[in-house]
């Protein structure tokens, strides 16, 4: 892992939204970004099905398309979310854990693009898709 990404990594680890959330980064470089978060009760929107807030499912998702922005090969020095389109396709299953994968597939001078997919143990149904735009804010 190059410093930058490592640097990336470290930051994002150290987001009080991402400890808060159990966020786990577990893959970062060349534009892709897999962070997971464990279930846990304090997460759950409705007691009554156990299900995981969608806010909690948000952030996960934001954060990972901007680690994703980050880990870029065009090398961007930092990043914000501009716009986060997210399509919540089911609930995740209570007591299992979130996966995010995000892609940052194109880079202009100004802007990213990227996709993301989060998946629960049934990788083949997701939970939630994204699409978004994030800021470049400088390219090193």
């Amino acid at each position: 892992m190059s410093e930058k990404n490592k640097a990336a990594g470290q930051f994002i680890e150290a987001l009080p939204h991402s400890i808060a959330l159990g966020m786990e980064l577990e893959e970062l470089g060349g534009g892709v970004a897999v962070i997971a978060m464990p279930y846990d009760e304090k997460l759950v929107g409705d007691p009554k099905t156990g299900v995981v807030h969608g806010g909690a499912v948000s952030a996960l998702m934001d954060t990972c398309c901007g680690a994703a922005v980050m880990s870029h090969p065009s090398n961007p020095a930092g990043t914000a979310t501009m716009d986060l389109r997210i399509e919540y396709l089911r609930a995740a299953k209570p007591g299992e854990r979130i996966t995010t994968k995000a892609t940052c597939y194109h880079v202009t001078r100004s802007v990213a693009f990227v996709r993301a997919t989060a998946t629960d143990a049934d990788a083949e149904n997701p939970v939630a898709t994204a699409t978004g735009t994030f800021t470049v804010e400088g390219k090193l």
